[in-house]
């Protein structure tokens, strides 16, 4: 029997694996399919799925399991803080000041990474952290579900979130080969350690490979397999998304007149609200070469709240509040437990498609624009000596560094730059087309289409 588990980690992994054609296609390459969810059970309801779905208990670290991984993480960004700024930022911000015990125990773990950092240390850290499990119920619970579901491969959404660690461990303990697809653009080159080791690994694309074999230097290149993402999937198909009628209607465009899509980031972003306020200002003081319908799309991860203001002082600006909702309280991540919904999908999809212009602050929408042939503009007005959030210093990033080198997009500093790039667009004299055609190339690896069977079948020769 080739039994297939899929673990469910977030909305962002529902999203991928669970709005797309991957647990249909998975079901034709496999006996079995059985979905592990660390998301509530009831937020399947609406989808026949016809496929076994259980509702993993919340995991919550132990503090030993808590320092072994906090201790892995920093010792990982620290062996690879060199010439990386990302990186770099990344383990300034692991640092803490706290005055309780994993406040203390964070700063002993960086004291001790300057001195001592490399894989096998790393390695180390894992295989304590592992033996953490050992006498846990929760992840006696799980060797129990593996066992009995007569799991051969368990292929993991998402591979950073601590609470699969258990899973892990499990899968290892029973000998079952374990994949994870690895979640974002950013993630290897500026994030912390991957929650565990598997046996093989799923990424966009060859750039996305050779990070991969730089930043774990144990990871093999025949473990790993270009798939794409399914992330963009749903553009390449007809049922997601509203014809232009439609779409004109349930947001009340005039149709007279362009559309600019201002997404937003989550509160970490924190000029979001002044980026928008200006571009606000550029409509209502008639700064602007044409009349403009400005849609603006706050984050998913979070309330609009910090918009409130904007809302009252605006009244044109039309709002796209993402319909993701909370399936669970009180989670040691909060967001990773709101849920989007199909008419998000095709609200998302109608936006892109029929937006004239995309604004927003270096986030994965950028690509999600490019995949529409859409210009962007990405205002950073801040550094570390103007008194702003420092959103210029993203630009250093490794994966950001990329997009600025590929000039696919329109990355302005200041007001007069901001209002001149939108003017520019607006005038039709965008000429960046074929940039972003290639730097699509760079990030995804295969068509759009068929990304699910794509995945499914690479799942399915990993039990050969």
């Amino acid at each position: 029997m080739k039994n297939l588990g899929v673990v469910i980690t977030d909305g962002v992994g529902f999203r991928n694996f669970i709005l797309t054609d991957f647990i249909k296609e998975a079901k034709v390459n496999f006996d079995e399919v059985i979905i592990y969810s660390c998301l509530p059970k009831t937020v399947y309801s609406d989808f026949n799925l016809e496929c076994k779905i259980i509702e993993l208990k919340v995991f919550e670290e132990s503090f030993y399991t808590w320092f072994f991984r906090k201790a892995k993480e920093v010792t990982h960004l620290q062996l690879h803080a060199k010439g990386n700024f990302g990186i770099e930022d990344n383990l300034i911000s692991t640092k803490s000041k706290a005055k309780n015990p994993r406040g203390f125990a964070t700063r002993t773990i960086h004291k001790c990474s300057k001195l001592f950092y490399s894989e096998k240390l790393i390695w180390i850290y894992n295989r304590l952290q592992q033996q953490t499990f050992k006498y846990d119920l929760i992840t006696k619970e799980y060797l129990k579900l593996l066992k009995e579901d007569n799991i051969s491969t368990l292929f993991f959404t998402h591979q950073r979130p601590p609470f699969i660690a258990p899973l892990i461990y499990a899968a290892e303990k029973l000998k079952i080969k374990t994949s994870a697809f690895i979640f974002s653009w950013d993630n290897l080159a500026s994030k912390g350690r991957m929650a565990g080791v598997f046996d093989f690994y799923l990424v966009w694309s060859h750039l996305m490979k050779e990070e991969l074999l730089t930043f774990y230097q144990s990871v093999k290149e025949k473990q790993i397999k270009v798939v794409g993402t399914p992330q963009f999937e749903p553009y390449s198909s007809n049922e997601f998304g509203y014809d232009k009628e439609g779409f004109l209607q349930k947001f009340k465009i005039d149709n007279n007149y362009p559309i600019i899509f201002f997404t937003c980031n989550d509160a970490s972003s924190e000029n979001d609200p002044i980026y928008l306020e200006l571009l606000a200002k550029f409509i209502s003081e008639e700064r602007l070469v044409k009349k403009v319908n400005l849609i603006v799309r706050t984050s998913p991860a979070e309330e609009p709240i910090r918009f409130e203001n904007l809302i009252k002082k605006f009244p044109f600006i039309i709002w796209n509040f993402p319909d993701w909702n909370i399936s669970r309280e009180g989670h040691q991540e909060a967001w990773t437990q709101r849920v989007p919904t199909v008419e998000d999908l095709n609200d998302l999809k109608a936006l892109l498609k029929y937006c004239d212009l995309c604004i927003n602050v270096l986030s994965t929408i950028t690509l999600d624009a490019f995949i529409f042939d859409k210009p962007v503009i990405n205002p950073v007005f801040g550094t570390d000596k103007n008194g702003w959030f420092d959103d210029q210093k993203f630009l250093k990033y490794k994966h950001l560094s990329k997009l600025v080198d590929s000039d696919s997009t329109n990355i302005v500093k200041n007001e007069n730059e901001y209002l001149d790039a939108v003017n520019f667009i607006l005038e039709g004299k965008d000429n960046k087309q074929e940039q972003r055609v290639n730097f699509l190339r760079l990030q995804i690896g295969g068509e759009l289409k068929n990304t699910s069977k794509r995945i499914a079948t690479t799942l399915l020769s990993f039990n050969d």
